[in-house]
């Protein structure tokens, strides 16, 4: 994904709300599944709710405003209290969150499977020039989501997918992945930033064509 500046209008509205809408439904995603699963640490933080205020991160807004990509306030959980009702609900808190973009991934693609939405549109104009037409808004929300789905499923730290992997990898390769757990922050701004200036942005090289793998059967 490229930074946000530079942009025409409509492209550039479609991001803002796109982005609100993603990021605040993810992280009400892990709010609402630590809470079933018995732990109000959310609540009490007060993220047990959609609005965008509550998981906005000043830096993480930044960066997706500069560079492209960015981030959301984490939502605070008690593993203890977690791991006291399931041994695999700490998992189960960190899939939710990109579980709930492929969820409204797909569901962004129903005006299209219904004929309502085409590609076709999507370069065309709407009746405001500084809005996205219907098409172009849904494409976006849905190209958006499933990117921001295979991302957060890198198994690296901070990102949900360590999380996952920890649960679902073998013992051996779980140990290996907490070995690097305190490096992972800059071994993420390294692959992000780094290979990107250098002219090859690795994670977007693998991200990218899975995002349109998805994308493809998800419009029908």
């Amino acid at each position: 994904m490229l930074g946000l500046l530079g942009l025409d209008p409509a492209i550039l509205i479609t991001y803002i709300i796109v982005l609100l809408t993603a990021f605040s439904v993810h992280e009400f995603a892990h709010a609402w599944t630590a809470n079933y699963f018995g732990d109000d640490t959310p609540r009490s933080y007060g993220r047990l709710t959609l609005n965008p205020m509550a998981h906005l991160d000043l830096m993480g807004s930044l960066m997706l405003i500069l560079a492209g990509f960015g981030w959301a306030k984490p939502v605070p959980v008690n593993l203890y209290a977690l791991r006291r009702r399931s041994s695999s609900a700490p998992m189960w808190v960190a899939a939710a969150g990109p579980f709930s973009n492929f969820l409204m991934a797909v569901l962004a693609a129903i005006p299209f499977q219904l004929g309502l939405a085409s590609l076709a549109e999507i370069g065309h104009a709407s009746f405001l020039p500084i809005l996205p037409n219907l098409s172009l808004f849904l494409f976006s929300f849905i190209s958006i989501n499933l990117g921001l789905m295979v991302f957060n499923l890198i198994p690296l730290f901070p990102l949900d997918g360590e999380k996952i992997a920890d649960y679902l990898f073998p013992p051996s390769w779980a140990r290996a992945l907490e070995s690097i757990r305190p490096y992972g922050p800059m071994i993420l701004i390294l692959l992000l930033v780094v290979t990107n200036l250098v002219g090859f942005n690795l994670i977007g090289g693998v991200t990218g064509p899975l995002t349109l793998f998805l994308t493809q059967p998800i419009l029908g």
